[in-house]
C-alpha cells in the first residue's frame, strides 16, 4: 500500500523503492530525510501551482539531489550537484526511463542551488527547486499549512538541521574548494574554514591574460 503523507502519495514503483534503498544506504539520517521532506514540499507546492509533476521523477529528483555530498558520490574536482545529477540520470536510465525523464532529472539535481532558472524549466525540476528551498531556506512556508507541515516533520523529523546540513555541505565541499566558484557554496566553506578565499569574479577579468 503506497504511503501517503500530508495528501502526497509517495511513489510505490519499483523504480521508487530501488531509489530509496540506494539513498538510504549512502546517507545518513540527515541527509536522507532532508531529502524526502524535498520530495514532499516540492509535490505540495507544485500542486498549489497546478503542475502535472510526474511524481516518480520528482522522488528521484529529491532523494538524489544531495548524494553528491555522500562519500561513495563525491568526485575529487566536480561540484556536488553534477555528481548527484550524474548518479541520478545514470539510474534512471538504467530503470527504463527516457533520455529526455533522465535529463529532466538533471537538470533539477544540477540546477538546485540557482537561484531562479530552475522556475523556467520541467514540472518536476520545479517541484525539486521548490523542495530545496522551503526545506533549506524556509522560504515560502507559509504557503503550507500548519497541518501540513506537521504531519511531514513527524514522518522525517528535523532535529538541529540548520546545523547538521550546513556541516553537511562543508565536510561535502571542503575538499575541493574551487567548485564552489560562482555559487552560493563559498558561503559555507567561509564559514567553516577562516583561511578560505573565494575568487573574485572582477578580480579574475581584470587580471585575465587579454591585453589592453
Amino acid at each position: 500500500m503506497a504511503e501517503v503523507i500530508a495528501g502526497v502519495v509517495v511513489p510505490d514503483t519499483e523504480l521508487a523503492r530501488a531509489a530509496t534503498s540506494l539513498v538510504r544506504k549512502v546517507t545518513d539520517d540527515t541527509l536522507f530525510h532532508h531529502s524526502r521532506r524535498v520530495f514532499l514540499w516540492g509535490a505540495l507546492k507544485a500542486a498549489q501551482r497546478g503542475l502535472d509533476v510526474d511524481l516518480e521523477l520528482a522522488y528521484v529528483g529529491g532523494l538524489f539531489h544531495d548524494l553528491g555530498l555522500t562519500e561513495v558520490y563525491a568526485s575529487r574536482d566536480v561540484r556536488f550537484e553534477i555528481d548527484g545529477a550524474e548518479a541520478a540520470r545514470t539510474f534512471l536510465l538504467e530503470h527504463g526511463r527516457s533520455e529526455e525523464d533522465a535529463r529532466n532529472v538533471w537538470l533539477a539535481i544540477a540546477l538546485h542551488t540557482t537561484p531562479e532558472v530552475p522556475m523556467h524549466l520541467s514540472p518536476e525540476v520545479v517541484a525539486v527547486a521548490l523542495g530545496v528551498k522551503t526545506d533549506v531556506l524556509g522560504i515560502g512556508l507559509d504557503e503550507l499549512s500548519a497541518e501540513q507541515r506537521a504531519e511531514v516533520v513527524a514522518a522525517h523529523p528535523r532535529p538541529d538541521f540548520k546545523n547538521r546540513i550546513l556541516k553537511a555541505f562543508y565536510d561535502g565541499m571542503a575538499h575541493r574548494p574551487d567548485t564552489t566558484y560562482g555559487t552560493m557554496n563559498d558561503d559555507v566553506l567561509a564559514h567553516f574554514d577562516p583561511s578560505f578565499r573565494r575568487k573574485d569574479f572582477v578580480d579574475i577579468i581584470t587580471k585575465s591574460a587579454w591585453p589592453e
